[in-house]
């Protein structure tokens, strides 16, 4: 042992065990600090680490436990303890190794054990940026494809520095950029904790490098439920040279506010979107989504014989059936009032259906005139494959038209009861139709931009010559003003199209993105949705096989029990706050068996702003203070005593609808 070792010991081994060790401190400390040669050290504080000689290594324990016993038998007589003579204690658990050489690296798990009254030292802070492997903050940048690097000398971040240990004075807490963004991130933590704060001074330290090259290339889109980090990133485009756009979801069709083309929507949101059935309902929805284009303008052309071949096919079935001439012209009518093309229409086939005397004298021409005779084709056309919904525009409303025809085709073919086996989906889809919070869905086919144009806009891209450059590194979809159902199904239609993306890129994972998932147990739950699209099969996908194309979770919630067990299990590292709900904190326990009961014990009594990190961007788990954000996030809270008490006739903060005379409404 070196002179300076032996200068920072503070105690002795006393007892080994494999999995704890016993060190008695020296005698004449007055409590458990230690003056050392170069600080004080405050050695037993639970989670501190201690360094025991083994060769040419060094055992790194931390301290679990400390106690005191009275070994001079003075003050037995009236219950006080000598302090001055007591034998002092530390419980220690070793957690791995570190090699004395400088440039050698900590490593878990510990090969030699300690002999019986080994000195044991106190940490030294160059040993901690070994321990958490966080000595180098900066490196140099590269240039862009093996270019020289523009401007010159400049760095990026190696580690990021989130906030200050609470057990080690005046140290640093740092993340290794790599691993912490390389991997699913959960912030955890009850109501008021702090979770807001922690995800915004995350990022805003990581925007706001003062120097050369600013993190210009990462891009997360902030899927903000309750309106918070707006504010929170407001200052970084004047600081950092980093774009920040805020799109507002309110349901509303407005110009300037977010919207959703509803052709964007698979045919498996479809599905859940109108409850359809598996059996009877899914396939005729399928057949009315793949019609849906072939009633507008632009699918005139070409796709006019499959409109006329429909149209034929249900007009004939209508003429060959038992029922009365009258009611058979009503029904082909009415078909035709809907659906008809140059070729069938009222104006081609009117005087064929006509009635006369309560006869139909032209049914026999309409029926050739329909399916071909006398040297007329007709126009149905034999073993016809009807189209695939592939994601084309249509007009909202023309589904509604096109289940009707694959309604009535269905029929066509003698299925009767097919009709009442899908009224419920019916119903479900004149809802959708009608309801004023779907106006951002329902599209006019003609008024929308293209999918490339949308999920550029969703990544903040803008687009240059031969290609897109970064325009906006911060992407918030603010969906304060809709409700839980809404947020689903435009959550899990996002995450969906951008995974779809990034797994079609080429070369991919080039391009990572980070999707932040605020109060993500309101819709990436353990148990399924109540509501008609469940988010969480695209969220607990992208949990699974996102990191191989760079998409990755950054999932912040109040109740790790009511979130996916799948999505939970799949984040790598964790920054969790005050928990006390025991239904939490055990299934924070059975997401993360590599971190001891010790160290989970701690979280009910975490205070706020505080916090413990622990994963695979930190070497070992660390309680710290949560650097704080500036500006904050909206999620102040309520100062119920300033608000309470003041003069009379103060206004009202709380901006309220105007009232309706219910007389004037009426008129």
């Amino acid at each position: 042992m070196s002179s300076d070792d032996r200068r920072r010991a503070i105690g002795k081994v006393t007892s080994v065990a494999a999995d704890r060790f016993v060190i008695e401190m020296l005698g004449g400390t007055d409590n458990f600090t230690v003056v050392g040669f170069d600080d004080l050290h405050y050695v037993a504080r639970l989670g501190s680490f201690l360094m025991i000689p083994a060769q040419s290594e060094y055992v790194v324990a931390e301290v679990v436990g400390l106690r005191e016993r009275d070994v001079s038998g003075s003050g037995a007589g009236d219950g006080q303890l000598d302090k001055a003579n007591s034998a002092k204690y530390l419980d220690v658990v070793p957690v791995g190794m570190l090699p004395a050489e400088d440039d050698k690296k900590f490593r878990f798990g510990v090969s030699i054990f300690p002999s019986l009254y080994a000195d044991a030292l106190y940490a030294l802070d160059s040993e901690l940026d070994r321990i958490f492997d966080t000595e180098t903050d900066a490196v140099p940048a590269l240039g862009h494809d093996g270019a020289d690097c523009v401007p010159a000398g400049a760095t990026r971040y190696r580690n990021l520095g989130i906030g200050q240990s609470v057990i080690f004075e005046d140290y640093e807490v740092k993340v290794r950029i790599d691993d912490f963004f390389g991997g699913h991130v959960a912030v955890l933590g009850n109501t008021g904790s702090g979770k807001s704060c922690t995800v915004a001074s995350i990022l805003q330290a990581l925007f706001e490098k003062p120097d050369e090259h600013h993190a210009r290339g990462a891009t997360f889109v902030v899927l903000d439920v309750n309106g918070e980090y707006s504010r929170a990133f407001e200052k970084l485009p004047e600081s950092a040279d980093i774009g920040v756009e805020r799109l507002i979801l309110d349901g509303s069709a407005a110009a300037e506010r977010f919207r959703l083309p509803h052709w964007f929507l698979d045919l498996s949101e479809w599905e859940l979107l109108l409850q359809a059935s598996e059996r009877t309902q899914v396939p005729i929805l399928r057949m009315a989504l793949g019609l849906a284009t072939l009633f507008g303008g632009a699918a005139a052309g070409q796709l006019n014989d499959i409109r006329n071949h429909m149209l034929a096919t249900c007009i004939t079935q209508i003429l060959s059936d038992d029922t009365q001439p009258g009611a058979k012209q009503t029904r082909i009518r009415g078909i035709l009032q809907r659906f008809n093309t140059a070729e069938i229409n009222t104006a081609q086939i009117g005087a064929m259906i006509a009635v006369n005397f309560g006869n139909m004298p032209g049914i026999e021409g309409a029926y050739q005139y329909l399916a071909g005779g006398n040297q007329h084709a007709g126009f149905i056309i034999p073993d016809l494959k009807l189209p695939d919904y592939d994601g084309s525009p249509f007009d909202f409303s023309a589904l509604g038209d096109a289940i009707d025809l694959a309604l009535l085709y269905e029929e066509a073919h003698g299925n009767r009861q097919i009709r009442d086996y899908c009224a419920q989906m019916v119903t479900r889809f004149k809802a959708l139709e009608e309801r004023g919070d779907y106006r951002f869905l329902r599209h006019e086919a003609a008024a929308a931009g293209d999918r490339q144009t949308f999920l550029a806009s969703l990544l903040g891209l803008g687009a240059i010559e031969g290609g897109h450059t970064k325009r906006a590194q911060i992407i918030i979809l603010d969906m304060n003003a809709v409700e839980d159902e809404v947020v689903e199904l435009v959550s899990a239609v996002i995450a969906r199209m951008i995974f779809r993306l990034l797994r079609q890129a080429d070369p991919r994972n080039r391009f990572p993105v980070h999707l932040l998932l605020e109060e993500a147990h309101r819709y990436v739950a353990s148990t399924p949705s109540r509501h008609a699209v469940d988010a969480s099969r695209i969220f607990e996908r992208i949990s699974k096989e996102g990191r191989k194309y760079g998409l990755f979770l950054l999932v912040a919630s109040q109740r790790p029990s009511e979130l996916s067990k799948t999505v939970l299990s799949q984040c790598s590292n964790f920054v969790v706050h005050r928990i006390q709900n025991p239904d939490d904190l055990s299934q924070i326990r059975q997401m993360t068996p590599f971190i001891s009961d010790s160290v989970l014990r701690r979280l009910p009594s975490l205070p706020k702003q505080h916090a413990l990190v622990f994963g695979n961007s930190v070497n070992l788990p660390t309680t710290f203070r949560v650097r704080r954000a500036d500006p904050l996030p909206a999620s102040d809270d309520a100062k119920i005593v300033d608000l309470w008490f003041h003069e009379a006739g103060r206004p009202s903060v709380l901006p309220l609808m105007p009232v309706v005379d219910p007389a004037i409404e009426d008129d």
